[in-house]
């Protein structure tokens, strides 16, 4: 039987323990980087042969193990470390598991030694506007915050800075999110829930499961931020024992966060507060005021003021590679939604268009319903060019509701998008699927974009 590891709330110490970090990407160097400065004996180990961003680890005491697992390194250790890029499935793994090795995720090893309040955010969608625009309206405010997680810093990076004083914003992905032990948000954020990560989550059920478990170490203390426009959400929130505090962009609900004559507004029984004018937000696609309504949520029960609240959302001008306007040049808009990697992403991203769309979709797909993309497109689309491995699924789920042409490259692609939108539609990247099959991850995919529309022009 492994020795164990105490808790957050029991003094977690890893000074000479055995710690096996999977998965050398930038949360498991920094949760290497983090061990190593705690004393821990650490190993990082991926199957990629060549990581030079890891290399400096080995000044740090840290063995590194490229191209291969080795089983006797999960065996030996007394603690397992995920990054969220990790299938907790793999075989090396789930012996050590059985063995008694203790295997959490990245942000959970973070979280126990953090000495702010946690703000966590999930979500199919969202997540990471979410998560911003909740930083810039806390930093407004005058708060100490850091922001990251499954975006910008990953926890263990923000653990130096953390103060009793200090918000951690966090976005969490299911990927983290499975693996958690205590991880315990003061505030978590459930934004919306439909079907995603089906190549890694066996079923809609288990993705679900590992979604409502940003909900599971809260008390009645804590709150939980609740979209009441998506049964889902309101089904997977039901066993939260956290305070309830609702925002809807469409459903009438008698209290939480609304929008309502032009104004996010605070609605309580007595009557409303208006926090938000619509003509502060300057994000493209009607669907982000969901985000900004969550922030602002978020931002309330923080103590923030409408006018602090407001400040931050006109100044925020969104995420690259989220419904990011590359150019608007000879008629033809070029839309970058790179990081529409599911099915109702890319949903939301062309319901933001009236019409004279030419949308480029592809890529690895992640499970879920393409026919539920038809009406929308035959609504608003000329045509629909697809890449990558999966463009003949979406041609032949596609193919009698829109005119659907098929990409040997992505630079073949755009150009070809450009040629149907012309001359004065809108060519729109929303992928709906990841994109290892041809890039590195969705960033790398929208800066090409923007790189071969600037070549195109």
């Amino acid at each position: 039987m492994k020795p164990e590891l105490g808790s957050r709330g029991s003094g977690f110490e890893v000074a000479g323990k055995r710690v096996t970090v999977v998965g050398a990407a930038r949360s498991g160097i920094a949760a290497a980087e983090l061990l190593a400065e705690r004393g821990a004996v650490v190993t990082l180990t991926d199957l990629r042969a060549d990581v030079p961003e890891a290399a400096p680890l080995r000044d740090r005491g840290v063995s590194l193990e490229f191209g291969a697992h080795r089983a006797e390194t999960f065996a030996n250790a007394d603690l397992i470390v995920l990054s969220p890029g990790v299938p907790p499935e793999q075989p090396a793994i789930q012996t050590a598991r059985d063995r008694g090795v203790a295997v959490i995720a990245e942000i959970e090893l973070a979280s126990r030694w953090l000495k702010g309040r946690v703000i966590a955010i999930t979500g199919t969608k969202g997540k990471s506007t979410t998560t911003a625009l909740t930083g810039r309206m806390l930093e407004t405010a005058g708060f100490k915050v850091t922001v990251g997680g499954n975006i910008g810093a990953p926890l263990s990076a923000q653990v130096a800075k953390s103060t009793p004083e200090t918000f951690h914003v966090v976005e969490a992905s299911s990927f983290q999110l499975e693996q958690i032990d205590t991880f315990h948000p003061w505030i978590a954020v459930m934004l919306n829930f439909s079907p995603d990560h089906l190549d890694r989550h066996p079923t809609v059920e288990a993705y679900g499961a590992a979604k409502a478990r940003i909900f599971e170490n809260q008390s009645e203390a804590d709150w939980a931020v609740i979209n009441a426009d998506d049964p889902s959400v309101l089904a997977l929130a039901t066993h939260a024992r956290a305070r309830k505090r609702m925002f809807a962009l469409h459903g009438n609900i008698v209290e939480g966060t609304v929008f309502d004559r032009g104004w996010i507004a605070d609605r309580m029984p007595t009557g409303e507060r208006q926090l938000v004018p619509a003509d502060a937000i300057h994000l493209l696609g009607p669907h982000l005021v969901n985000d900004v309504m969550a922030a602002a949520t978020v931002a309330l029960l923080a103590g923030v003021t409408p006018a602090a609240m407001t400040q931050a959302v006109d100044g925020f001008r969104g995420l690259e590679h989220a419904m990011e306007l590359v150019s608007d040049r000879g008629g033809v808009r070029f839309v970058n939604d790179s990081k529409a990697t599911n099915i109702e992403s890319a949903l939301r991203s062309i319901e933001s268009f009236a019409g004279d769309l030419v949308p480029i979709m592809g890529g690895r797909f992640k499970g879920g319903d393409l026919r539920l993309l038809r009406e929308p497109l035959r609504a608003r689309a000329r045509a629909v060019v697809a890449i990558g491995e999966s463009k003949r699924l979406f041609r032949d789920a596609l193919c009698d509701a829109v005119p659907v042409e098929e990409a040997d490259t992505f630079a073949g692609a755009i150009a070809r998008a450009y040629a149907l939108a012309k001359p004065s539609g809108v060519v729109l990247l929303a992928p709906a699927c990841a994109s290892f099959d041809m890039f590195r991850d969705y960033a790398e995919r929208g800066r090409v974009f923007k790189e071969e529309v600037r070549k195109l022009l």
